[in-house]
């Protein structure tokens, strides 16, 4: 197995990682950089991969073979990035009794942030709730998809982490919130203290907000490159074989 040549640059290291649900292989990558203050958009078809790759760098399953570092912390023998990485996957990460404000509250304790503070956050994405989430005294699993997805996202900003994953952002919301959404990540990436890792099948929407593109095909990095003006039309006639 490669070692890991650690560079403080870089927020992920990925070395020889697999992984096999029996004689099948649904991941192979031999090695994969992401620098720190990087925007990946990952793109592939379903069962490409990209949500187990997600899994796997936040321990969520193990890998058959190989290791993944999260900034200098190898994922599998060390819990420590926990600290500085946050994500959204899938509605299972929400706590569908809570309402939105209590879930929100409950992450800012668990991040060390008071309740004061994750208002104040809160307050800058109101455009985005379009005033369907706070105030409603709704339960999260009474609340739409789409708004689900919102709180989801938006509690992966909470205690400003260094490393945010989201897998279908776009998915289920409504146009304007998919443009609200897009320049949220903008923003975000602007600033160069995120690295942010986005999936999603809107190609269109992934180039826009990424500054390098990973694409993966039936597991193995098919294509890694510096987001261009010529970026989406080589996805489309990529994807369009």
């Amino acid at each position: 197995m490669t070692s890991f040549n650690y560079n403080l640059n870089n927020m992920i290291e990925i070395k020889d990682l697999t992984k096999y649900y029996g004689e099948a292989c649904v991941l192979d990558i031999p090695a994969l950089t992401i620098r720190k203050g990087d925007s990946i958009g990952l793109v592939g078809n379903n069962g490409a991969g990209k949500t187990t790759l997600f899994s796997l760098i936040l321990d969520l399953i193990r890998p058959t073979t190989g290791e993944i570092s999260v900034n200098d912390v190898h994922v599998q023998r060390d819990g420590r990035w926990k600290e500085f990485t946050s994500a959204f996957i899938d509605e299972s990460f929400l706590i569908d009794y809570l309402t939105a404000e209590e879930y929100f509250y409950f992450v800012g304790e668990l991040r060390g942030v008071r309740n004061l503070d994750v208002d104040a956050l809160l307050a800058n994405y109101s455009d985005f709730f379009n005033d369907e989430i706070l105030g409603k005294k709704k339960y999260l699993r009474d609340l739409s998809k789409g708004n689900q997805k919102k709180v989801g996202i938006v509690a992966t900003f909470i205690g400003n982490p260094e490393l945010i994953i989201l897998d279908e952002p776009f998915a289920n919301l409504d146009p304007s919130s998919q443009f609200r959404l897009k320049k949220i990540i903008l923003d975000l990436s602007t600033t160069g203290a995120h690295t942010i890792l986005v999936s999603s099948h809107d190609l269109s929407h992934t180039v826009d907000v990424s500054n390098r593109i990973i694409a993966l095909n039936k597991g193995v990095v098919v294509k890694d490159s510096v987001t261009s003006a010529e970026t989406l039309q080589e996805l489309e006639a990529f994807f369009a074989i």
